[in-house]
This record gives C-alpha cells, structure tokens and sequence, in this order.
C-alpha cells in the first residue's frame, strides 16, 4: 500500500506587534522592538517567539527589572487574515505583579564570613558593601572590594550579580558562595534591593595523591606518583603555594622494525616542584584596568623546580628551573598562556664508557648533551568548544611558540659579546619552536562511538649561539601517545635507520621538523569496556644535513616514503578518574627501505611489525 503525505505551506508573519509604549518602560519597548529578530515575511516558528521572550526578558533584567521574567510575555497569533499569514502581537499576561514592571536598584550590600573555626565577630565597612567577619579574618579586604561588582545606588542587573559570584569564587579560597536577594513579594514599597552574600571559607591545605602515565624531558612513557600539598589563601589574597614531590619508572618494549637491538630501556626520575599562583594579573595597573574586566581571567604563576633523570646504563642528568608567567582565559574557549622567562640547567653528572663513546662519534648528538643554559620565553593559546546540542562535537587547538636564548643574545651583542656567548660561565641554547596540534571529535549517532582525529606539526631551528637544539628539545616520533606500532625513537629521522649493533642508536632517533596525524574509531563495548581501531602516520626530519645520519634530512622528493604508517586495534577500560589503554599496532611501512621487502608495504614480517602498550590516561 503506498502512501502520499502533502505538506501544507508554512505560515508567515504578517504584521509584528509590541506592547504600546507607555510609562517607564517606553524607552525600552521602542529599543525592543527595533532590535527584534521577527520580520515580517519570515516562516511563522515557535522557537523564534521563544527566543524572542527570552531575549526581552534578559535585556529587561539587565536594566533593572530584575523580577521580570519570560512567562510574564505571551504572543496572540491571528491565522484569520488569509494568505496563510498570521499576525503576531506582544503583550503582558494580565495576571503579572506590578513589582515586575519596577526597575530596581542596588541597596545596601552586606558580606557574611564564617571561617571553618567559628569566633568571634568583627563589622568592617568598605566603599561598596559591610563586612560581617569572623576574627581573624582571612582574606584582605581589599581583594575582597574588588570582587563586588554591586554597586549602591545603581541598577541591580543580573549581570552584576553573576560578575560578583564569579570573582568571589575564583578567589579559590571559599567552600560555597550564595547571594540572597528579597523575593519580590515581600517589597512593600520602594526601589532598592538589599543583597546579603554568604561565603564560607574552605580550609586552606589540601593534599593530592596523583597517579598517571607521564611524558618528561626524555620523551620516554611510564608509570608515575606524584604527591602535592598546596595551601590555597597563603597571603589572605587566594594565593595557592603548592609543592609537588614526583617519582617515575619507565620502560619499552620494542620489536625487531626498531632497528633490531633490545629496546628494553629502564630509567627513573625524581622532581620536586613549588609553584606559587596569584588570582590576578600582576603587572604595574592591572588591578584598576582588569580588576572588572569579566571577560578576562588571569592569574599570575611563578614557579621552581629540580628534576634528576636516571638511566643506569648511559648517563644521569639533572636540570634546575625557574619560570614566571601569566595563565589567562578571554572567554570559554580560549586559554592563553604568556611565559615571560623561563630558566632551565641541565648537567650531565655521570655517564659510561659506551655513552662516552657514541658521544665522540657524534659530535652533533654530543652538543645536544652538553650542560647549558636554556632561557626562554613562550606563548601557547588553546582553543576547547564542544559543539551541537548534545555536546556531539568538539575542537581542539593548541599552538605553542617558544623564543630561547633570543632576548638574552640581543643583550650581550649590546654589550659587545660576540658567538659563542655564556651565561654563569656555560654555554646557552638559541632557538626558535613552533608546535600546532589541532584535533577533532566527532559523535557517530546516539550512542557512545566517537571518530577522533588529530593532526600535529612541530618545527624546531637552532642558530646563533647554537648548533643543534638541545636534547630534550628536540622532536620525536613512536610510542603509546604517537604511532603505536614503533615504540619510542625507533625510527627517523627520514628514512635514516640507526645501526643494529649500535646499543645507543636510539640517541640518533630524534628531528628538527615533525609530522604526526592519527585517527581513531572508539566505541562502547560491554559497560565500562570500550574499544578502538586506529591508523597513524609521520616522523620526524632534521633541517640541516648530518653526514653521520643519511637520509635524515628534510626534502621533498621521496617525502611520502618516509612517512611511517601503521594500523591496530585497543582497549580502554574507563573507570571514571582514568582510564587504562592497551593497544596493539601493527606496522604497514617504515620510513627507511628495508632490502629483504620492496613495495609500499616492506616490513619482513607481520609478526616483526607488531607493537604492544599499555598506558593510563
């Protein structure tokens, strides 16, 4: 039996009509009606006129109406006039309180402090509200001044009161934060509204326990603790001083694609870490041109560090560290973060005889160990939105640019210092580093498979007071986070493959210029089981010719030969704070030829090409 469905014309709107403009709320309707979305001709829709009272219900509530409300409005449509036309006319429902049609304004604003140890109690006026506190007390009153937004004598708007909510609990230092504003019918007369704020302290130490997958200095993968106590209101202004004691092992396995030697690498690290983070930007006139500034959110971070790295059987190194910066937000989905200085040591303090050794055979591998100065500064902006409805989509961008050595170069040549120049009598690093990574989730139907895709490009160039970028700078390719059929440094760069006999050829496996793209399939399998099926792809080149790697260099003919692919399969096991990975790759081409295989597809065997991981997070 067949069917036939016919779809009457849609209606639209004929004419558009706003209450009369009368009274205090003239002004308003005449500006409403001009800003107002509906045309006429437009398809009749009733999310529109949805939209279209709650649009006149917000603009009104940030004008002073703060009682004023979207079911207070109703749309009379007229579908009687012909020509599938319906006229539209605005009005207020009869039954709405006339304290709604009333603009208000900001009465006396009182602050109440209750500290988790009750005492006694203190009255402290500022400009713009009274402070009932709990001795002592434990916030500055002048921090506590410029997180009011509400304003005696000015219209009470919504927007001054979330403004006030939300700078009061970035202060971090507060357990609950509530605002209480009288109810509309229990204002007998008047204009003014007088606002209480109760905000209760939460204790100020916290401790952590962190468990994770980490990737350091080295760029190899493990297990890694870290303990952090921290203390959230150090200076009564909501600075948190943290310190952070971390610990890590680390290992790899490998398979007979990553070069043929035991790629069984066992190393420990140990850092401790202090950060001190102020809840405001701190430069000279911050405060007075930032302290409103609702659509920026910074914070100033200053922070130390000294890591030692340790592996038994080529080298030990230790790296101090000292950065200052500004961590802020301009909206939802855009971070920043400006890296104004940031100092970095590293020394070797012992290595082998068989390190020793690859060191003087590579003289380039050699400069990049050497102990230096690295100073630097950096930017990196990060933009997170999720987008659809149902949050079914989201984009992922971060790009970092790091300048080392630069400005302190400019310095000395001021000075009259020529190459090779020194800081605290050793040499430092001078380079430029550009890393983008962009990725993208998308939600295949209504359940919980998601496409990820994620492409990263990276490009680091050393100059002046340097030959080559230092070690830990420098780029690599393979692993559980990259292309999980090689394992860490096991190929690159290009098509130059290190030495089977060569022990410490996995020191050769590092580039300038990196390429990396991925995607992956993920969907749900039994509760908290998920799977994955992925494909990788990339390495890593060098810009500069090295005589002791062939091959390495960057160049355009025989690039996508030496692009290294592979495919596989995982799970995940998510178990809500984090989630462990296992995942099998398997290899379908390497970077460099392999004589006993030709064509695209020349790995020995398929048994050669597998790589196994597991990892958290």
């Amino acid at each position: 039996m067949d069917y036939t469905l016919r779809i009457a014309p849609p209606y639209r709107y004929g004419t558009i009509e706003y209450p009369p403009a009368t009274g205090s709320l003239a002004p308003l309707i005449d500006s409403l009606r001009a800003t107002s979305p509906l045309r006429t001709g437009a398809q009749y829709n009733l999310d529109s006129l949805t939209g279209e009272r709650n649009r006149i219900a917000g603009i009104l509530r940030n004008r002073g109406y703060y009682y004023f409300r979207p079911q207070y409005l109703e749309f009379l449509a007229d579908t009687t006039v012909g020509g599938r036309r319906a006229d539209i006319r605005l009005q207020l429902k009869p039954s709405t309180p006339p304290e709604v049609l009333r603009p208000y304004r900001t009465g006396s604003v009182t602050v109440r402090l209750t500290n988790v140890s009750p005492g006694p109690t203190d009255t402290l006026r500022l400009q713009r509200a009274t402070v009932i506190t709990q001795r002592p007390m434990k916030i500055r009153p002048r921090l506590l001044a410029r997180a009011l937004s509400l304003e005696p004598g000015q219209p009470f708007t919504v927007d001054a009161q979330n403004r006030t909510l939300t700078e009061l609990n970035k202060l971090g230092v507060f357990r609950s934060v509530t605002l209480n504003v009288p109810p509309a019918d229990s204002l007998a007369s008047g204009d003014s509204l007088d606002i209480e704020i109760d905000a209760r302290l939460d204790l100020p130490i916290a401790a952590d326990l962190e468990t994770d997958v980490v990737s350091k200095s080295n760029s190899f993968l493990g297990p890694g603790i870290a303990f952090k106590v921290s203390h959230n209101n150090l200076f009564r202004g909501g600075e948190v001083l943290a310190l952070k004691l971390n610990g890590s092992y680390e290992w790899q396995t490998g398979n007979k694609q990553s070069g043929g030697r035991d790629s069984r690498l066992n190393s420990y690290e140990l850092g401790l870490n202090a950060t001190l983070d102020l809840p405001r930007l701190l430069w000279p006139g911050a405060a007075r041109r930032h302290a409103r500034a609702a659509h920026t959110e910074g914070r100033t971070s200053f922070q130390l560090g000294l890591d030692l790295m340790n592996r038994p059987d080529y080298f030990r190194m230790i790296s101090f560290g000292g950065s200052a910066g500004y961590p802020f937000r301009t909206s939802a989905y855009s971070h920043h973060a400006l890296t104004l200085l940031k100092l970095t040591y590293n020394k070797l303090l012992h290595t082998t005889e068989s390190f020793d050794q690859t060191l003087d055979a590579n003289p380039t591998i050699a400069m990049s160990f050497r102990d230096q100065f690295i100073p630097s500064l950096g930017y990196t902006y990060t933009f997170d939105r999720l987008y659809g409805q149902t949050g079914n989509r989201r984009l992922f961008w971060q790009n970092s640019l790091t300048s080392a050595g630069n400005l302190l170069s400019g310095i000395l040549a001021l000075c009259g210092e020529h190459h090779p120049r020194e800081l605290f009598g050793n040499r430092y690093s001078q380079f430029l580093k550009e890393v983008s990574d962009l990725r993208f989730y998308h939600r295949l139907g209504q359940g919980n498979t998601w496409l990820a895709t994620r492409f990263l490009i990276g490009v680091g160039y050393a100059y002046g007071n340097s030959e080559v970028m230092p070690y830990s700078e420098q780029f690599y390719i393979g692993g559980a986070n990259s292309i999980r059929a090689f394992t860490v440094r096991s190929i690159g760069p290009g098509s130059y493959r290190s030495p089977t006999d060569d022990r410490n050829g996995y020191l050769d496996q590092t580039g300038d210029f990196k390429l990396e793209a991925n995607v992956e399939l993920r969907f749900g399998i039994l509760g908290r089981l998920n799977g994955a099926l992925f494909l990788d792809a990339g390495n890593v080149w060098l810009l500069r010719a090295d005589p002791e790697r062939p091959g390495a260099e960057l160049k355009w003919k025989g690039f996508f030969n030496e692009i290294a692919l592979g495919t596989g399969f995982g799970l995940r096991y998510d178990i809500s704070y984090l989630v462990l990975r296992a995942d099998l790759g398997i290899g379908l081409h390497t970077p460099y030829p392999n004589p006993d295989r030709r064509g695209y597809y020349n790995l020995s065997s398929f048994k050669d090409g597998l790589g196994f991981h597991l990892a958290i997070g």
